[in-house]
């Protein structure tokens, strides 16, 4: 069973910097996609930044230019560096691969890391 446990999250202020850490029980190699998802109470998860097995990265219009989404593969580990932080960054954040076994698509999720930013 592929493990993903997220680290660094904590308390940040507005206008400054955290990144958090998504450690990968198996090579990222393995997976299609690497991503961060967040989710504030009573809302919907939503997608925050992604990564693909080929390298490229997409990102949320509300953290385009401020986010980097990026990867160490000998680690296992996909980052996301969070700049110029804003209250509304405050969520759970979620770490989401996918991969393909076999022909059978799975997909797995992180315990979650609590981002909280002060004004």
């Amino acid at each position: 069973q592929v493990q993903l446990v997220e680290s660094g999250g904590g308390a940040g202020q507005a206008g400054g910097l955290l990144r958090l850490s998504c450690a990968a029980s198996e090579s990222i190699f393995s997976f299609n996609t690497m991503a961060w998802y967040r989710q504030t109470p009573g809302k919907q998860r939503e997608f925050v930044a992604a990564i693909t097995h080929g390298g490229s990265t997409n990102y949320a219009d509300s953290v385009k230019s401020r986010f980097t989404i990026s990867r160490d593969t000998a680690k296992s580990t996909v980052f996301l560096q969070m700049n110029s932080l804003k209250p509304e960054d405050t969520a759970v954040y979620y770490c989401y691969a996918d991969a393909t076994y076999g022909g059978s698509w799975r997909y797995y999720w992180g315990q979650g890391t609590q981002v909280t930013v002060s004004s």
